[in-house]
Order: C-alpha cells, then structure tokens, then sequence
C-alpha cells in the first residue's frame, strides 16, 4: 500500500468516524437539549474518552455546525465555476445549490437538524459567525469573474445579501415544517431584491 493509499484510507475512517460522532451528538441534542449536554455526556453516548472527542470536534456546537464546514470554498469554487456571461447575482443563486443539495438529498434530517440550530442560541450565533466568514470568500469569487482581484463594496454588499436571501429561505421553509419547496423560497428571496416593491 503506497502512502497516498494510507492517508486516503485514514481520511477516510477519520470521516466516518467524525459522521458517527456527530449522529451520536445530534440524537443526544434532540433528546435531552443542547444546552443540557456536556462533553463528557457526548463522550459517554459514543462509548470514546472525553478526549477522544475533542479530537474530532473541538466544542459541541462543532458536532452540529462541522457539516457546514467547506461550503465556503464550495459555494465560492460553484460560482467561480458559473458562465463568464452570467450576471453576478444569477451566478450567486446558482452558486448557492451547492448549499441547498444537502437538503434535498436527506429532507427530513436537515430539518432537524435546522430546528436544532434555529432553536438553540448557542448554535444560530455559531452558525450565522461562520456564515459570515463566507462573505470575503463569495465577494472575492465575484471579484475573480470579473477579472479584479479585490471584491468591489457592489460585491461585498452582494455576496452579504445572498447570504441573507439563503437565510430568510431557510427560515421560512423550517417555518412551513418543510412542506414549502426550498428552492422556489431562494429563488424568491433573490426576486424580491432584484425587483424590490
């Protein structure tokens, strides 16, 4: 076995791993309260040291938000990747599918794990911090597209008002208990701030 093949293998198991945990985690939430819980609570559920588990998240809100984790880069590399002849704010609707997918491919996990979210304010604080570490990264996105290499304020403001877009959808289909359709709330959301009444 080359050392490619090793460290493959072994990010491989550290991710299912950290996916274990982190369902452990997540049922233990719902059940109890995320404010309830300690560490060595989440610990002692997975069956690992206290230690163990600070390995794989470093804070409980870590257990929920590390989902999340990447989809900076990913929804920046989606929109860098979008036709050249795109208008930015189109572009960074497309770009925010790749934000979206997860909740089309486990429905009814991504609900709950937003109610968690929405209804715990240690974890919406958390989740709106890392969420506005994006926006550097989405307005240097739209900077690259159009050939500049720092983001305009117009670019700053934008990737900010997609984030928020994102956001208000998100908040309205927790609100319908998932029965609204997510991607006609995003693409609403944007509408209203094109074409403002």
């Amino acid at each position: 076995m080359t050392g490619a093949a090793r460290t493959n293998t072994r990010d491989i198991a550290r991710a299912a791993v950290r996916a274990e945990l982190a369902q452990v985690a997540f049922e233990l939430f719902r059940r109890e309260g995320f404010d309830k819980v300690t560490l060595d609570d989440l610990a002692a559920a997975a069956g690992v040291s206290r230690s163990t588990f600070l390995r794989y998240f470093g804070t409980k809100e870590d257990a929920v938000l590390g989902a999340f984790e990447g989809q900076d880069r990913r929804v920046a590399d989606a929109l860098r990747a979008r036709p050249a002849d795109e208008d930015q704010w189109t572009a960074l609707r497309h770009a925010l599918d790749t934000v979206i997918e997860r909740y089309h491919m486990d429905p009814a996990g991504s609900l709950e794990t937003l109610r968690l979210v929405r209804e715990t304010p240690a974890l919406c604080a958390r989740q709106l911090e890392k969420q506005h570490s994006w926006r550097p990264a989405l307005a240097q996105a739209l900077a690259e597209r159009a050939g500049s290499e720092e983001p305009t304020l117009a670019q700053s403001v934008r990737a900010a008002a997609a984030l928020d877009c994102l956001n208000v959808a998100l908040d309205h289909w927790l609100a319908s208990d998932g029965r609204l359709d997510l991607v006609a709330l995003l693409d609403e959301a944007f509408r209203a701030i094109q074409r403002p009444r």
